[in-house]
This record gives C-alpha cells, sequence and structure tokens, in this order.
C-alpha cells in the first residue's frame, strides 16, 4: 500500500508527522530530558520496525553481516542526527531548529546541482539561515544552533546513506537494521530514565507515541521515497519543513520567531520550490 503513495507524498505526510511528534516530545522534556527522550523513542522505534519487518532474525543476522560497515555508520547518522536535534529543540524554537538542521540537505542538494538557478535557489535557501543567525540580530541560543547544525550533519549523512542501503537491501530491512544500530547506541542516554517509564504508564505511553510520529512512521515513508527519488530531490522537498516545523510550534507550542523569523523560514520555502522546479526540467 505504502508503495502507491508517490514518493513525493510520503515525504510531504513524514514531514508533518516528525514536526507533531517533535512537538509532543518537548513536553517530555521537564520529565525524561532532551537525551532521555530521544534515546527512548529510538529504542521503542526500532522494536517497532523490527517486529513490523517481513523477513526473520535470522536473515535480518545475516544482512548485518554482509553490510555491517554500511549499517553500522546508517545506524550512528540515525542516532547523532536525532541525539543533536533533541539537544537543540531544548534550546531554540521548533522552526528555527529545523531551519538550521536543513544545512544538511542543502548541502546534499548543492553538491548534485549542475545548473546556476540550481545554485540560485541554494543561495536564497542559505539567506534564509543567515537571517536566524546571531550574526543578523536573531535573539537565538548559540549552543542551540550549535547543536541543530551538526543535527544538520547528520541528516546528510542520513540520505547519502538511505541511498545505498535501499540499493542493497530489499525491503525495509536495511532501515530496521540502521534503527537497531542506532538503539545501541542509545542505551547509555536511556537508563537513566529507565524507572520512570516503569513506573508512570502514561509518560510510556506518550514515549511510545511520540517514536510511531517521530521515527517509525516518517523514516519508513522517507527510506521509502528515497528508493524512487534522487537524493537531491530529496533534499529540496524537505526544505518545506521550516515552514511547517514553524506552523505546528506556534499552533502546538505556542512559539514565535518574528517578522525575521518568518521571512528566513519564507526564503527556504520559496527556494524549495524554485529549486524543485528546476530539478523536475532538468535532464536524466
Amino acid at each position: 500500500m505504502i508503495n502507491s503513495i508517490p514518493p513525493q507524498g510520503l515525504v510531504l505526510l513524514s514531514i508533518v508527522a516528525i514536526q507533531v511528534g517533535a512537538a509532543v516530545a518537548i513536553h517530555l522534556f521537564p520529565v525524561l530530558g532532551a537525551s532521555g527522550t530521544v534515546a527512548v523513542r529510538i529504542i521503542f522505534s526500532a522494536i517497532l520496525l523490527g517486529l513490523a519487518a517481513r523477513t526473520g532474525l535470522r536473515t535480518l543476522v545475516q544482512t548485518f553481516r554482509l553490510h555491517w560497515k554500511l549499517l553500522v555508520v546508517f545506524g550512528l547518522s540515525i542516532a547523532a542526527m536525532n541525539l543533536f536535534f533533541y539537544q537543540a529543540l531544548a534550546r531554540i524554537p521548533l522552526g528555527a531548529a529545523v531551519a538550521f538542521e536543513f544545512i544538511g540537505p542543502l548541502g546534499v542538494a548543492a553538491l548534485a546541482s549542475r545548473r546556476l538557478t540550481q545554485f540560485a535557489w541554494i543561495a536564497l535557501a542559505a539567506l534564509g539561515i543567515v537571517l536566524l543567525s546571531p550574526l543578523s540580530g536573531a535573539d537565538l541560543d548559540p549552543i542551540g544552533i550549535l547543536f541543530a547544525l551538526m543535527a544538520g550533519t547528520g541528516w546528510a549523512c542520513f540520505i547519502i546513506f538511505a541511498g545505498r542501503v535501499g540499493k542493497l537491501i530489499p525491503g525495509n530491512d536495511g532501515l530496521a537494521i540502521g534503527m537497531a544500530v542506532a538503539a545501541l547506541a542509545m542505551i547509555p542516554f536511556a537508563l537513566p530514565v529507565a524507572g520512570i517509564l516503569v513506573t508512570n504508564p502514561l509518560i510510556l505511553l506518550a514515549s511510545i507515541g511520540v517514536a510511531l510520529l517521530s521515527t517509525t512512521i516518517p523514516f519508513t515513508f522517507e527510506f521509502t521515497a528515497l528508493k524512487r527519488l534522487p537524493a537531491r530531490t530529496y533534499g529540496v522537498l524537505v526544505s518545506l519543513e521550516p515552514g511547517v516545523a514553524a506552523l505546528v510550534g506556534a499552533l502546538l507550542l505556542g512559539e514565535r520567531i518574528g517578522l525575521q523569523g518568518m521571512i528566513a523560514i519564507t526564503c527556504v520555502i520559496i527556494a524549495a520550490i524554485g529549486i524543485t522546479l528546476s530539478d523536475a526540467r532538468t535532464p536524466p
């Protein structure tokens, strides 16, 4: 059924799901902390993806042995992307964090671009990111910005390695194994909050909901889309994410980033539309 949805639609659905999930996750920070929340989210997501895998454990283990180097790097990129992003969310608004994180897909788009007009759109998106930085007078925590940029680096690695994993490993087995690797890397961050989950069923249910919205659903959609989309096209489609994140932050969290922030995010969105149209006219 998922394969009947156009890859562009899968990416857009994943954008909405992951931002709503992030907004819900922020409410868990006072109880679990940013690191504990993301660790629990990834571990639950790995369990859910493992249960949903169509192949048996033996096949997954054999697949890991064949491609363990690629899958370990892929899993660690997932862990790093999420860990740094949640550290950013603890310090700066959701829309701004996503805009800075977009430096990852933007870099992928820049490396894959060949036409002058494509570089012009990328420059406009970069301008939007600069407008959100303290260099332009924006009142944002520099540490939060740094974490968001580090998350963007992890996102770029995810795009690159997800495409390679998708070509080598059939179905979503590669994603399930990558999430398992990420979950193992997150165990040290989850252990301090394990007692809270055991004694508080509501927090446990909320954590599972965050895992579904922020990781299991969007990663499955994006991983499937990446098999049918060029990395550049994916990179510019998800540049709509800062706008969605700002809207979700305003509606669910009451966040405001001011006129300059809205102009910055608008620059990113316009650039995404422009480079997508430019990409559509580029011969394969």
